[in-house]
């Protein structure tokens, strides 16, 4: 299972990141052939073979990754700092999402709302234990309330990934609330 999270994160960095780091090339969709990420994973000296693969992707506790149709291609489903479209429509968010941060952001997320930063996108969550989940990544969590009606009201734009992360532009500070 160790080589697990380390084929998660080193296909994260690879697939969201840095593909040029593995030798990948990214379609302009995010997607990657699979045997290419294969001989990659060989090359860094981790299980390279497709039974190994597809149990990471499908036992991946935030379903990170996903396989095109065919099984041919690998993709990040978001959270990518390189230039990627993932074809996501527009979709009705509900009436309020989350985002787990921790104390030492908070000061200047309430001041000047989430931002994207290097991402495409500012990630929120369903429920308050997923933000949670996210937030305690770095220390001890704060969850952040979005008014995500209000802000589809006032004209910002949702989409959602398979895996339900929620995704948009950027959260003004009058549309955040610390729980």
């Amino acid at each position: 299972m160790a080589d697990h999270v380390c084929i998660s994160k080193t296909l994260s960095r690879w697939l969201r990141h840095r593909p040029q780091s593995a030798g990948l090339k990214l379609d302009a969709q995010g997607w990657a052939e699979v045997d290419a990420v294969l001989a990659a994973l060989a090359a860094a000296q981790l299980p390279g073979d497709f039974a190994t693969l597809l149990d990471v992707v499908d036992q991946n506790d935030k379903q990170r990754f996903e396989f095109s149709s065919d099984l041919a291609q690998i993709r990040a489903r978001q959270g990518h700092s390189v230039r990627v479209e993932l074809g996501l429509a527009p979709t009705p968010p509900p009436a309020v999402l989350y985002h787990g941060t921790i104390e030492a952001f908070l000061e200047a997320i309430m001041a000047q709302g989430l931002k994207r930063m290097r991402r495409h996108h500012v990630h929120l969550s369903p429920d308050i234990e997923t933000a949670r989940r996210v937030g305690q990544r770095r220390g001890h969590a704060v969850i952040l309330e979005i008014d995500a009606a209000a802000m589809q009201a006032d004209g910002h734009v949702f989409c959602v990934t398979a895996n339900k992360v929620w995704l948009t532009d950027s959260v003004p500070p009058r549309f955040l609330k610390r729980l």
